[in-house]
């Protein structure tokens, strides 16, 4: 077995240029970049996963699977937090809701808030657009400090240079905290949980191991598996595999769910509150 990692969004672009371009070759599962992912059907094997599943035929959870194209498997999550710096700030201060962001101790760059609403996207479903661009407005009106990349910033916020992140990546916080000599960064859940799909994958349709690579779709989507990503990765599991960490940390919670039936609709979200967010750029280097 061979395993290649496609990085960042120029690699994805690399990627689906060289599919395109027919060029890609012994490949047999390939990453479905999200940023082209309706156009990614056609290059996959004509698999019915979903059957299979639901016949027991393959043990994949159905809520991995593209109920639309029946063939695209997400073997993963990404759950948004609120992240903070403990010895700056009590767990007792930090904000419990969407609206504690609004209030007046948080105004003039008192947290940070990333120029991507990706997390702030993924709680249209549950709380609607106008809700959603009507609270980038005023959130941008709280002058936070703008930044790009969950990694610069929390490795700001452990080293005491800011206190508090409005919305990021769980499994970021995670993985800095663990070399956190301090232990000083730490999470609260804030309600409706931003959830997105993650790690959506497929058989290629020019696979010289199809049906290899629908057992090793099983695998990643088995409890074996689920166990190394939420180790290695870390967190970033799927909330449908039964005991991950991400399915126990959401679990009876309130959730926003990026999901197969609006992720079309998600890209527009995101340009709509970027727009309501002012066109923001970085702040933070």
């Amino acid at each position: 077995m061979h395993l290649q990692e496609i990085s960042g969004t120029d690699g994805g672009q690399r990627f689906f240029l060289e599919l395109k371009a027919d060029r890609v070759k012994n490949w047999d599962v390939i990453h479905i970049d999200t940023d082209h992912y309706g156009e990614f059907p056609s290059y996959l094997k004509k698999f019915d996963i979903r059957g299979m599943a639901e016949q027991r035929v393959l043990a994949i959870p159905d809520g991995m699977i593209d109920p639309k194209s029946r063939n695209i498997v997400a073997l993963g999550n990404i759950v948004d937090v609120v992240g903070y710096n403990r010895q700056l700030i009590s767990s007792e201060k930090v904000p419990n809701t969407l609206e504690d962001f609004l209030k007046p101790e948080f105004k003039g760059r008192k947290f940070f808030t990333d120029i991507r609403p990706l997390a702030y996207a993924a709680l249209v479903p549950e709380l609607g657009i106008s809700w959603m661009v009507d609270y980038a407005k005023k959130l941008a009106a709280q002058e936070p400090v703008w930044v790009r990349g969950f990694t610069r910033a929390y490795m700001a916020i452990m080293a005491g240079e800011h206190a508090l992140h409005s919305f990021g990546n769980y499994n970021a916080i995670i993985r800095i905290a663990r070399n956190d000599p301090k232990g000083s960064l730490a999470s609260k859940v804030v309600e409706p949980v931003p959830v997105r799909i993650h790690e959506p994958q497929g058989v290629y349709r020019l696979a010289e191991h199809p049906y290899a690579a629908l057992l090793w779709l099983e695998f990643q989507a088995g409890p074996e598996a689920q166990k190394i990503i939420d180790q290695y990765e870390p967190l970033k599991s799927s909330i449908y595999a039964p005991g991950s960490e991400l399915e126990k940390l959401i679990r009876g919670r309130r959730i926003s769910l990026k999901g197969w039936d609006n992720w079309e609709a998600y890209t527009q979200w995101v340009g709509q509150l970027t727009e309501a967010f002012g066109f923001p750029k970085a702040q933070l280097k």
